[in-house]
């Protein structure tokens, strides 16, 4: 089937990328291609590749957007265990909402080490409101994402229950349990 000529304005990468997390948010990794990527946009599959090189780049560039646009919690004054709590929990429904992209994510770690990211930059700012001296900041940031990302695999995995509200309790508890674990480590 060909596809026919894209009218108006130019191609962005906002748009492929926004239409690709779409598509992977319905179809998963497998579910997205150049060639429907492509279909989607109204282009031929040869003009993303002015956008983007490879479908590795246009996953990596997935991962970047969703990255971006996940809710953070501000720096309001709240107390950090409010602000730790929040951010948790966004992290939690951002991968509930884009389970596949969430997996690709920690399947390349690569793709999560970019310090510059604004879930890394809030967790830090918490971590400092918490006491958490400068140099253990990426250790202690290490540890919440590994303990809080293997929360969501065991979730994601059937390790845990299948009832949504306790699911959303035992996360509760075992934010709690972290936080509860740095206030008593910075005191």
């Amino acid at each position: 089937m060909a596809v026919s000529a894209r009218r108006g304005a130019p191609l962005t990468l906002d748009e492929i990328s926004t239409t690709a997390v779409r598509l992977m948010d319905e179809s998963g990794v497998d579910g997205l291609s150049m060639r429907k990527l492509a279909a989607e946009l109204n282009v031929n599959p040869m003009s993303l590749y002015h956008h983007v090189e490879s479908k590795d780049a246009l996953l990596a560039l997935v991962c970047a957007t969703t990255a971006k646009r996940m809710h953070v919690p501000p720096d309001d004054g709240a107390p950090w265990q409010e602000q730790l709590m929040a951010l948790a929990l966004d992290y939690h429904r951002h991968a509930k909402e884009h389970p596949a992209i969430w997996g690709y994510v920690h399947t390349h770690p690569r793709l999560v080490s970019d310090r510059r990211l604004p879930i890394w930059q809030t967790l830090y700012r918490i971590l400092r409101l918490a006491g958490v001296p400068e140099p253990e900041l990426r250790r202690t940031s290490d540890i919440l994402h590994a303990f809080v990302a293997g929360f969501i695999l065991a979730e994601t995995e059937g390790h845990m229950s299948d009832d949504p509200e306790e699911i959303a309790r035992t996360f509760d508890a075992a934010i709690q349990l972290i936080i509860d674990g740095l206030a008593h480590s910075t005191s």
